[in-house]
This record gives structure tokens, sequence and C-alpha cells, in this order.
């Protein structure tokens, strides 16, 4: 039951949030934000997971939208809070993942005074989320939290920004939670439809390239579907790996750093690109030039919930605006027999078995090799979350991201996102196996995490893959300015007793053999575990980049 000393407005809040479905939160505590503190202190339908920093917070808030669909939820201080967590509210804008970033605000009577930590936030945030307001009057507390929950899951998915001045939050009200939020349903237009399905029979070597804002579990089923019955081949975007199911026949493989040679050339030779969901960014088409801009001989479908997209950057013959869900669904009862199926859907995905295979390197751990050992050993629905870093590029290519959700990684390219990512799976999905990839460089950003992984009874597996350098960083080094290095060699803690130290079970592993051994007995085990890979910097990426070869070609 309620306290009757928590303030109306505050109850108020956490009450809509239950109503929207909420039931869980992350933050790291504020004195900006106590009555909602105190509200959720009689509020068991949500779990409130504490955490050791805002932007870890954050990012477990963006992951866990990941794998709901619906917006995670993430209360942080003013000031020092709130720009903390702007990391996650920017992966979360990039990433098209619904989120919702609660910010404790100065009190309004403190406004424009620059009070303490005062930060105008819907300027401050503005330009990385969809909405970022402030809530000045509590009988409208409804009215917010529904308008964020609506803006946050409709169209392109992302995050919104609420300010909540403190002294608001003390407000007597009267007003009363307004019904769940669902996102709008967006089916295609039947012109459209066939119109595409003319376009697809008219051509000689169509690919697609898959997933994105709104993409779901029936998005995904719809989709192969279709994609099976008329052959075509499937690539994912960056980061997208588990868009389709990796035991397709039409699956060909992932766009974004480091893909199979093949998979480019056949984007670049396709005569017609059918993109879904994804928004054709950097990343995935390799600063724009797979597939090409303004490619007369290549058109180009596009499929977005976003108007805004489409035609954004790619000169788009055919835009289609449109849920995932509704379009794939579409796409796989359409009647059409129009369209013969291809051929080289089989192909590709030939190529991409190719490619996908480890195949041992002479290094003492060799993570290909490590990567074909896990992949024996572990479930094929575990959840593979990383941060930015070389590191995970033999994940995205030895891999299989089999069921959805399978891989939280951010298309942002941000650091220290892959320990919280795992905490927010392994609070989802307690019974799946869940592992945390690091680089070195990049667990340090956010690896105090581990404390709320111990907090919280999370069994979850992190492997640091370290080799004492900014590993990414490092290749560009060599390839710029061979030879001369400069801040990219780091010293680093004994990773495997940091773990301890949190109350997990750790190995450090510094062979191929010795990875085997520790990862059979991590699985055998439950909780926080965590193996420290030492590898030679010698071994810079998955497409078998070396520092010797770099300097090579330089010389």
């Amino acid at each position: 039951m309620p306290h009757n000393s928590t303030p109306q407005a505050a109850r108020l809040l956490v009450d809509c949030l239950i109503e929207q479905g909420c039931d869980r939160i992350f933050t790291v505590p504020g004195e900006s934000f106590l009555p909602v503190l105190d509200a959720l202190h009689d509020s068991p339908e949500i779990d409130l997971v504490t955490c050791r920093q805002e932007g870890g917070a954050a990012f477990m808030a963006c992951a866990d939208g990941t794998m709901t669909g619906r917006p995670g939820i993430c209360f942080v201080t003013r000031g020092p809070g709130a720009t903390n967590a702007s990391i996650g509210v920017h992966v979360a804008h990039q990433d098209s993942q619904p989120m919702i970033l609660f910010v404790g605000d100065v009190a309004r009577e403190m406004r424009d005074r620059e009070g303490f930590q005062e930060v105008d936030f819907p300027a401050y945030f503005g330009p990385i989320c969809k909405w970022a307001a402030r809530i000045e009057d509590a009988d409208r507390i409804p009215e917010y939290i529904a308008r964020a929950y609506a803006v946050a899951v409709s169209g392109r998915p992302g995050p919104v920004v609420l300010a909540l001045p403190e002294d608001m939050l003390a407000d007597a009200t009267d007003a009363q939670p307004r019904p769940r939020i669902e996102r709008p349903a967006q089916a295609p237009c039947p012109d459209a439809m066939q119109a595409m399905m003319a376009m697809i029979g008219d051509a000689a070597s169509p690919v697609a390239i898959i997933g994105g804002a709104g993409w779901n579990t029936k998005a995904r089923e719809h989709f192969q579907t279709f994609a099976e019955r008329i052959g075509i081949p499937v690539a994912t975007a960056f980061r997208r790996q588990d868009a389709i199911a990796p035991s397709s026949p039409v699956y060909a493989g992932n766009l974004g750093y480091g893909p199979n040679p093949r998979l480019i050339e056949r984007v670049k030779q396709a005569d017609l690109i059918l993109a879904v969901g994804a928004r054709l960014g950097e990343a995935t088409t390799d600063g724009y030039t797979v597939p090409a801009l303004d490619n007369p001989e290549q058109q180009i479908i596009h499929v977005h919930p976003d108007p805004e997209e489409l035609n954004r950057v790619y000169r788009t013959d055919l835009p289609i605006c449109a849920a995932m869900d509704d379009f794939a669904e579409c796409s796989a009862l359409w009647e059409d027999q129009s369209i013969l199926s291809f051929d080289a859907g089989a192909h590709a995905h030939g190529e991409w078995e190719e490619w996908s295979t480890p195949k041992a390197a002479d290094y003492p751990l060799d993570l290909a090799s490590c990567v074909g050992f896990m992949r024996e050993s572990f479930p094929a629905d575990s959840i593979i979350c990383n941060g930015a870093g070389n590191f995970s590029g033999w994940w995205h290519r030895y891999w299989r991201y089999d069921g959805l959700p399978t891989q939280l990684a951010p298309t942002a390219g941000a650091m220290g996102y892959g320990v919280p990512a795992a905490v927010a799976a392994a609070r989802r999905f307690p019974d799946r196996t869940v592992v945390a990839l690091a680089g070195d460089g990049d667990f340090l950003m956010n690896g105090q995490e581990l404390a709320s992984a111990a907090q919280h009874d999370c069994n979850m597996i992190v492997i640091v893959i370290d080799n004492s350098a900014y590993g990414t960083i490092r290749m560009h080094q060599e390839r710029e300015f061979p030879a001369r290095l400069s801040a990219t060699t780091l010293q680093n803690p004994d990773f495997a007793a940091l773990a301890r130290s949190f109350g997990g079970w750790s190995e450090t592993c510094q062979t191929t053999d010795e990875f085997k051994r520790a990862l059979t007995e991590a699985k055998g085990r439950e909780g926080l575990r965590l193996l420290d890979c030492k590898i030679d910097v010698e071994q810079l990426a998955a497409s078998g980049a070396t520092i010797s070869g770099l300097r090579a070609k330089a010389d």
C-alpha cells in the first residue's frame, strides 16, 4: 500500500509507469528525485536496479528497450548525472531503440540562476533524442508519460528525456494515469506493395538488407518466409545479425565493419536493393559506398517506419512507410506469383557459411578457434553483448546469432556497452545464457557495473579480450603512422582478481586450450564469471589484419 507521506505527484508518476507496463527501472539515486524513490519503495511491480554510474544505467535501459520493444526506463539526477547518462541516450537514438530517461531537476524557482547542477535539459538533449521536455505541472504528469511512451515506440523508435523539477514531485494532484499506449499500426500501401513485387520480379540480381527500427520476432519470421520463398539473398545491417535465423538458406551474412568481401561485391553488383528497417547509415554502407549513392544502375526500395528516413540520404526509387512487422507479414502473405525464385540466395548463404567457419591461426590464444569452441558449447539462443572495438569482430564473423534477441551491440559504436547490457539481459532473461564481450579498454569504461551484476544476482559471463592496447585505434594508427605509437598502449589491472573482488569466479587464459577449459568450467557455474583472455596485440582483427602486415604495406 502507498505510504501516506509519499507526495502525490511522485506516486502518480510511478503509477503512470506501472499503467504503461514498466516492470524495471535502472537508476543511480539522487536527492533531486527522492519522492520518486519513496514511491518505488511501495511498488513491488517494478524491479529497481541500482547502478554505479549513470552511463551504465542508461546503457542498461537502452538494452532493455531493445529486448522488449517497450521503452527502457532510467532515472538519474541533474547535472553530472544527466550528462553521464547522455551516452545511453545517444546510443538509443542512433540504434533506434525505445527508452525514456527521467532527470531530477532543480526546483522551478531556482531555474535560470545557474542553480546547483542546473542544465537546460531540453536544449541539451534535444539534438540526440526524439523529444525532450520538462514537466512543470503535476496535473499533467499522465499526459507527459503517455506522450513519452507514444513518441518512444512510434515511427522510428528512440529515446525521450523528461526533466522533473524536484519541487513539482512534491505537489498535490488528483490526476489519474492514462491507459497503456501501444505502437500504432502502420500497414504498407497495397499499391506500393504491388509496385515492389513488380520491381523484384523484373530484377536479375536483387539483395535485401534488413534489421533496424522496430524489428521484432514477427518481422523476423514473416520476412524470412518471404525471402526464402523468392530466394533473395538477405544481408543484415551492422550489428543486426539476429534479424534473420543464421540457418536460413538465404542468409548472406552481415554488413558493417569486416564483412565478407564476396557479400560486399554482391551488394555492389545488385541491380535492386531492398532495404527493410535499416537506415542505410555510415557503418552499414561502409561510408555510403555499399551500396553506392546515386547509382543509376541500381534501384532502391526502402521500407522504414519513419517517413523522414525515406530519401534522406539515398535516392530511393520506391519508398514505403510501414512498420516492420506489418510490412513483413504483408510480404509473406502476398499471393502474386510473378516472381520467379532466385538461386542467388542459396549461393550467398554458401559463401557466408565458408566465411563464418573458423580457421585456426598460429596464435597462443587464437580467437577464431575460441569462438568456434564457444559456438559448439553454448546454447544457440545465448545473448551476446558487446561494446565497441576490434575484439567484437571475431564474434560478428563466427558466432551464429540464433533467435531474437541474441545480439545486444551498439550500432552507434559506443565503448562500455557490453557489461551493462549483459546486466539488463540477465535480469530480463534469467534462464538464458548471457555473455558480455569486452576489450580491455572497453571493459574499464563501465566495468564498475560488475557491482550491479553481483548485487542483483545476475547470471552472466564476461569475456575480456586483453591485449594491453586500444586495439582499434592502434590498427588505424599503424595504417596511418606505422610504428609511431601514441596514447594507444594500456597498463591494465588484474581483471581476474578484480572480478573476484566483486564476489565472482574468474580465470586468466593465455592459450586456446586454457580458454576452452575455463569456458567449460564457467558454463557449469552460476552467478558472475569472468575470463581474462591475454592475446598478442599482433592479432588485430578478425579480417586477418596484423601489425606486422600493416607495417609491411607502409614500407
